[in-house]
């Protein structure tokens, strides 16, 4: 198993993370995941009592995960975001936009390619929940 990366500066989270219906069935869980397809706003009246929230990618061309990511941090979430499964390293920066801070991929990443595609671009061009201005908004102050 490839060791999970995390862009945290808090202790990890060691609770095995039980599926959504898991969540929703008992009381006292504080990691969940979830599947490609499930609704994570199911998660929103809990998640005062959630320390990671796992976020599966099946095959890396399915961009549910940021969606559900994007509303989780919109709502208030502040715990750990994982995106695990199908993670590539060009896909990092983008996640790490709508709010995701560890990856937990399918095969390794190397850090030093990973560190270099988090910094490579100065500007956006979309607004996010990661609260930078966009270039063209830059552009017009």
């Amino acid at each position: 198993m490839v060791e999970t990366i995390r862009l945290r500066d808090d202790e990890p989270h060691e609770e095995p993370a039980v599926s959504l219906d898991a969540f929703l069935d008992q009381s006292n869980a504080t990691a969940v995941r979830i599947e490609a397809g499930e609704d994570v706003r199911q998660l929103l009246p809990h998640l005062d009592r959630l320390a990671l929230i796992e976020i599966d990618f099946p095959v890396f061309g399915d961009g549910r995960g940021y969606s559900a990511a994007q509303i989780l941090r919109e709502e208030g979430y502040t715990g750990e975001l994982r995106a695990s499964g199908d993670v590539l390293v060009d896909q990092v920066r983008h996640m790490t936009r709508t709010g995701f801070d560890a990856f937990a991929p399918d095969k390794p990443i190397d850090p030093v390619v990973m560190d270099r595609a988090l910094k490579r671009y100065e500007h956006v061009y979309q607004g996010t929940v990661d609260g930078r201005a966009p270039i063209w908004k830059l552009r017009h102050e």
